[in-house]
């Protein structure tokens, strides 16, 4: 008659063993379950609409909804650029519009933002309310900024003209003229935005090295010359990121456009996702939207690239 033994030990061992092995599984698991929400949003809100706007521009709908669409290629991005068509007689002049208004746009605000944080880095009276009143445009919507520009531009009762009128200065239609609505439209954008990169200049320049300053202060360096060589040398690598994010925000304007004139005249204000919203509903031009879209997104990434791969290999970030 046998009996069977066991070892206390050999199975506490087995037991250990068992539980390091899940142990290691759980660690190599946790950093995807970590990951995995995010990367569900990116999917959902990101990868996914952008492969389906680039299979819906290659489609044309069907005149009605009994009417199956029709896969014409790349015909719907030619034909944003055919003068023979409502889209294309309209496309080319908004896409050129878009890119002036970001080569505007970007280097004024950043040029007064930068300019504006080194006024503000100094210990003044009351320092905290200056920053704060050049940042107050940030906290308001841009809806709300373009509106009360609206009443500003406004032909007679605006605010700009009523004080023009009273020193004997021509006044003019600031919006609905070919020539000076893209000009108010530009003052309202940087009006709302420069605060913001303001505050990231005011931060970065609170945090340079002050000793480096002190050097160059008792070898007899001029403020211009601390400026040129040292303080821009050394926050390249903020100008990068207000540079992305500055242009990324431009070329994604629309707000404003709602209350100060839609585009007009004749689409000579008008920019790229304005004019996608006003085509959104319309079933025939579903295909030229998605493909308007397409062109968008590629301009964002290449911009994003070239700083990425360019600018941002040439800036400096203290380690």
């Amino acid at each position: 008659m046998s009996t069977n033994t066991f070892d206390p030990v050999s199975i506490a061992a087995v037991r250990e063993q068992r539980q390091a092995r899940a142990a290691r599984r759980w660690q190599r698991l946790l950093p995807y379950l970590l990951i995995f929400p995010t990367l569900l949003f990116i999917f959902v809100f990101t990868l996914w609409p952008t492969v389906n706007a680039v299979i819906s521009s290659t489609i044309r709908p069907g005149p009605t909804v009994h009417i199956p669409d029709k896969f014409v290629g790349i015909q719907n991005y030619l034909d944003l650029f055919d003068p023979s068509g409502d889209i294309g007689q309209s496309f080319p002049a908004i896409l050129i519009n878009t890119i002036l208004y970001v080569l505007v746009t970007v280097p004024v605000g950043m040029a007064l933002a930068f300019f504006l944080a080194l006024a503000l880095n100094r210990k003044l009276r009351a320092i905290g309310f200056f920053r704060f009143a050049f940042f107050y445009p940030v906290l308001m919507p841009m809806i709300g900024a373009a509106s009360i520009f609206a009443f500003l531009y406004a032909d007679n009762i605006g605010l700009i003209n009523v004080v023009l009128r009273s020193i004997g200065a021509p006044t003019h239609t600031w919006i609905g003229d070919a020539f000076w609505t893209p000009i108010a439209i530009i003052v309202v954008a940087i009006w709302k935005q420069t605060g913001f990169y303001m505050i990231i200049y005011l931060a970065a320049l609170q945090s340079l090295p002050s000793d480096v300053f002190e050097a160059a202060d008792l070898d007899g360096a001029s403020p211009w010359r601390k400026l040129r060589s040292i303080t821009w040398p050394l926050l390249s690598g903020t100008t990068v990121f207000v540079l992305i994010s500055a242009a990324t925000t431009s070329f994604q304007m629309v707000d404003q456009l709602y209350a100060l004139g839609e585009g007009v005249p004749s689409n000579k204000s008008n920019l790229l996702l304005y004019y996608i919203f006003q085509k959104y509903n319309e079933r025939a031009n579903t295909g030229y939207v998605n493909a308007i879209t397409v062109i968008l997104l590629v301009l964002l990434m290449c911009f994003t690239v070239f700083n990425f791969a360019v600018l941002d290999r040439q800036a400096y970030y203290e380690s």
